[in-house]
């Protein structure tokens, strides 16, 4: 039971920390689009990791989303409707 608890916890943590550094990603290309990119202010090392994480953030999120995600969950239960 301890176990599972401290998955779940894990998992949320991870959710959690993909998903900002998701928001992190999309806020830059919209920054990079006005012309004021965050990360050409950072070292070429830094914004290399900067760029792996949100890509690998990317990937988390595209195979954990459906069993993550309450409203897909939702969605998944109801009926759909018939001609």
């Amino acid at each position: 039971m301890i176990i599972n608890s401290l998955l779940i916890d894990y998992k949320m943590k991870l959710h959690t920390i993909t998903f900002i550094l998701l928001i992190i990603g999309g806020l830059n290309w919209l920054l990079e689009v006005m012309g004021w990119g965050i990360v050409n202010y950072l070292p070429s090392s830094v914004t290399t990791i900067v760029y792996v994480l949100v890509g690998l953030s990317a990937l988390y999120e595209i195979a954990t989303h459906k069993k993550n995600c309450k409203h897909c969950d939702k969605m998944s239960n109801t009926p759909s409707p018939t001609m």
